[in-house]
């Protein structure tokens, strides 16, 4: 087997440092022992996209946000499914990440990050949360392990009550908060649902071919 190869370190505020390895064409993202994204499986990211757009339905001027970019699946596959008058915000902790999307990484972002309809900003989406009433149509969040985070303590508060509050109150009516997550998590899902949300969950295969270990998503519709 070819070996794994270091490319870099990223200091992640509040949390441990990320690495980033290769092996051959396959790029992985790592905290400690911990594998958090690999190239190789993209298909809940590319459906975290897909099923919130389909789910927001032809609205007129649709904004997203999206936190955090990793290594870009969500936001690649939403572009083809937005209009030209669509803007896509996309939220990012760790400088770095973007670096290595632009860098060792260029290749499979393809351009995304360069698209007139996308918006980088480098801060907490908790912030950007915080700071958008009523900005958005859908907030799409892949943010460390889903609830049951690794990455940084601060991470779990997007998905306590204050912080599931938060994003309602960034939402347009009817607007969409799409969480992904690598498990299901049931006291999560009713904590979603007392939040003044309509919840559904789906399970999704981490690779794009419909193989792998079973991720879950759920959307809540703002009621």
């Amino acid at each position: 087997m070819t070996p794994r190869e270091l490319i870099d370190t990223a200091e992640v505020p509040g949390g441990e440092p990320l690495r980033l390895f290769r092996r051959g064409a396959d790029h992985m993202i790592v905290l400690e022992r911990n594998e958090l994204m690999n190239s190789r499986m993209s298909g809940s990211e590319e459906a975290l996209a897909a099923y919130t757009i389909e789910r927001l339905g032809k609205r007129p001027g649709l904004r997203l946000l999206i936190g955090g970019y990793g290594m870009g699946f969500t936001l690649r596959a939403a572009l083809p499914l937005l209009k030209r008058d669509a803007l896509v915000t996309v939220a990012e902790l760790v400088p770095k990440i973007i670096d290595w999307a632009k860098g060792p990484m260029a290749e499979l972002t393809a351009g995304c990050l360069d698209d007139p309809r996308v918006d980088v900003v480098i801060d907490d989406v908790g912030r950007v949360i915080r700071e958008s009433p009523g900005g958005y149509d859908g907030i799409l969040l892949d943010v460390d392990n889903g609830p049951d985070g690794l990455t940084r303590a601060g991470n779990d508060g997007l998905y306590s009550d204050r912080g599931l509050a938060q994003a309602r109150a960034a939402l347009r009516p009817g607007g969409i908060l799409a969480v992904w997550s690598a498990a299901p998590d049931d006291r999560f899902r009713r904590r979603f649902g007392d939040a003044g949300y309509k919840v559904d969950e789906v399970a999704v295969r981490a690779r794009s071919n419909g193989k792998g270990p079973r991720h879950v998503i759920w959307f809540g519709v703002k009621r």
